[in-house]
């Protein structure tokens, strides 16, 4: 058995050659292969990973989105078993074992590393908002209980994921993976995981991949539960209208007293 362990990355020069370092070095029960996929970085990314000669390197020739960069990932991995991870060291690639040990003993179809099944500590209260917002409304449409809809911390069986198609592009390909595994029925399992704010470099998700993620869980989810559907929508509803207010004036605050990033 094999483990495919699948890195976007889109202008982190700063951050991705730490994750491999630290992927590099996990101890893990099984074989793996690295694929990174540089999704038409316009720094030196390429340069960082091409440092590394265990890694398969594939590349788009322009900025594709992270959907589009999972979706030539997993094309290109040879594993029984796909992990994503996120090239911004948010993510630490210390939880890849807990990731991978219940689709091991076939207890799931997918793992999603989950930031609310412990203490966050270092994340905005915009995104705080926006991802309970998003896991509440999931667990109503998807009619599966998720904490964490939105985690860039996911592990699959490629045999699963061989029985969907992804569509999206973007990062609303968070949402769809999770949706489309539950309207199959799939067993979706949920690990608590570290989450630390991004070090290095500037986020890439606002408010209007949000409202995105938000709209692919209505057109894959499940909507029989119309009236829950509607007070979770008036949830995101106040979330975006917050985030933007933030927007104007000068950024999110912070659970903690952290200045910004």
């Amino acid at each position: 058995m094999k483990v495919s362990i699948i890195i976007p990355c889109y202008n982190e020069e700063e951050s991705v050659a730490r994750v491999l370092e630290k992927v590099e070095l996990v101890k893990l029960p099984l074989d793996r292969e690295v694929v990174v996929v540089d999704d038409g970085s316009t720094d030196n990314s390429v340069e960082e990973v091409s440092r590394f000669k265990f890694v398969k390197l594939v590349r788009h020739q322009v900025n594709r989105g992270k959907g589009a960069a999972i979706k030539t990932g997993v094309e290109h991995a040879s594993g029984d078993l796909v992990v994503i991870q996120d090239a911004d060291l948010e993510y630490d690639p210390e939880s890849i074992p807990d990731l991978i040990k219940p689709l091991m003993e076939g207890e799931a179809d997918i793992v999603l590393g989950s930031r609310f099944r412990r203490k966050v500590s270092s994340m905005s209260i915009s995104h705080y908002i926006g991802n309970k917002a998003l896991s509440l409304a999931g667990s109503v449409l998807l009619g599966a209980r998720i904490t964490d809809i939105m985690t860039g911390h996911k592990a699959f069986t490629k045999a699963a994921y061989g029985k969907i198609d992804l569509a999206s592009s973007g990062f609303e390909v968070e949402t769809e993976l999770v949706a489309k595994f539950a309207s199959m029925d799939m067993r979706i399992v949920e690990i608590p995981i570290p989450y630390r704010r991004r070090p290095f470099g500037q986020a890439k998700i606002n408010w209007k991949h949000g409202l995105l993620s938000f709209y692919a869980m209505l057109k894959y989810g499940r909507t029989e539960n119309f009236y829950a559907f509607l007070a979770f929508a008036s949830c995101f509803l106040y979330y975006m209208v917050f985030n933007f207010h933030n927007s104007l004036t000068g950024g999110p605050l912070l659970l903690t007293g952290d200045e910004p990033h």
